[in-house]
């Protein structure tokens, strides 16, 4: 078990020596945040008459997660700019990660460590193109250097990023470090986006603005294996994702709604192929001893609508192949989440928010068929799943803001049927998150 305590002390100590320094005292072609964030999850005991490899452990338990990122933009020229990301990790998700297909924790990497560990997370360069309308100031950010560009753009980004940087975003629940946890409430569940073990790939977007609309497109690397640590080179294994975004003001409140879908082009496992191979060496069905070049696709709808000056709502439903291994994210076939944020003027407290939100996640036919005879997935596998059911998940968060750069959250979630299982939990999930910002 690692030393909580170290990592705490970790946290505080990036945060300190984190100076908020203002913008104006940095050159207007450099842009420098940074961050430290400190997670630690408890899940009580729950019912378990059984386990396998990729079960969540079912005794009472906690663990911790800890990272601090810097966020270096530096501006080349007019409209071109290279940003870089450093980052420390520390710290382990639940069970090592596993367990739950909508895991609790986007903070949790597939890659668990005791001792912290430095990792260039981003690197990569961004160029717009001005195609006209009004003029719109852009103001120093995180990833952001400040400058100037019309409404209507086109930018091209190059480079190693994260998918979630540009694609499916949504501004009540995309943020493991300020909003929801829950992977499958932060991203769309069945969006297998491609990433290494830490949720970053390789490879190139372009976004085209006009008036109310913008168009993204986008081509990356998948890993060498599914759910590997090493990215492809070469676009020999690939992701092409497209996605049209409506923006729309309702009732005098803004909204968004997106489409978007997915091709994954790699060598994946068929869960038939590896059920009827395991029949006929009277083995567990392992997708690895099957796997070939195939395409496996997916797509989802991502809503998000201003409701008063401090509500907001989303919505999210996602599909994807489920003849196929997941490749990349979760085993997740089909989703659908919503939820609820709330400002916290009401009660004096501006800058604090209460979110709820809910999630149901389910399994194809197949991929029920491969985990019922004890296959594993990325992250579940009990050994067995003699009663399905769909995962369901609630959350409900707190987050209060305590100075200008320092925000702590209380977290609950309720997990009925954790990796589609009936027969175990439900699980209850307590968490606290520390997050520090410059």
């Amino acid at each position: 078990m690692p030393d909580r305590s170290h990592a705490f002390a970790a946290f505080f100590l990036a945060s300190l020596c984190a100076v908020p320094a203002s913008a104006d005292d940095l050159p207007d072609w450099l842009s420098l945040h940074g961050q430290s964030t400190f997670i630690v999850q408890y899940h009580p005991a729950f019912r378990s008459p059984y386990r396998g490899a990729n079960s969540m452990a079912p005794q009472s338990v906690g663990d911790e997660t800890f990272d601090a990122t810097l966020f270096i933009g530096v501006r080349l020229w007019n409209g071109g700019a290279v940003y870089f990301n450093p980052e420390i990790d520390q710290g382990f998700g639940l069970s090592n990660t596993l367990g739950v297909a909508g895991f609790p924790s986007g903070e949790a990497y597939k890659v668990g460590d005791t001792n912290p560990y430095f990792r260039p997370q981003r690197l990569y360069f961004q160029q717009s193109f001005d195609l006209g309308g009004d003029a719109q100031t852009i103001a120093d950010g995180v990833n952001q250097v400040a400058g100037a560009r019309t409404a209507d753009n086109l930018v091209v980004t190059l480079g190693k990023f994260s998918v979630g940087d540009i694609f499916d975003t949504n501004i009540y629940a995309h943020d493991p470090r300020g909003d929801f946890l829950n992977w499958s409430l932060i991203d769309a569940g069945a969006f297998d986006y491609a990433a290494d073990a830490w949720g970053y790939a390789s490879g190139a977007a372009l976004e085209w603005t006009q008036d109310r609309w913008t168009l993204r497109a986008g081509t990356f690397n998948l890993s060498k294996v599914p759910n590997g640590k090493v990215l492809e080179t070469d676009f020999r294994q690939f992701e092409l994702i497209g996605e049209m975004e409506e923006r729309h003001t309702l009732f005098g409140h803004d909204g968004k709604v997106k489409l978007l879908g997915y091709l994954n082009r790699g060598r994946m496992g068929r869960y038939s192929d590896a059920i009827a191979l395991g029949n006929i060496t009277h083995a567990i069905p392992d997708t690895a001893l099957v796997r070939r070049y195939a395409s496996r696709p997916g797509g989802e709808i991502n809503i998000e609508q201003g409701l008063t000056d401090g509500l907001g709502f989303f919505l999210r439903a996602s599909l994807n192949d489920g003849g196929k291994e997941a490749y990349e994210f979760t085993e997740i076939n089909k989703s659908i989440s919503g939820g609820l944020s709330l400002k916290g003027a009401s009660w004096g407290r501006d800058d604090d928010t209460l979110g709820f939100a809910g999630v149901v996640n389910g399994l194809s036919h197949e991929a029920r068929d491969y985990f019922a005879a004890g296959g594993l997935g990325i992250l579940i596998g009990d050994g067995r799943l003699a009663h399905y059911g769909t995962e369901d998940i609630a959350e409900a968060y707190y987050a209060a803001n305590i100075t200008s750069w320092l925000t702590t959250t209380a977290d609950y979630q309720f997990v009925e049927n954790p990796a589609y299982n009936r027969d175990r939990g439900p699980i209850s999930v307590f968490a606290l998150r520390f997050h520090a910002q410059f």
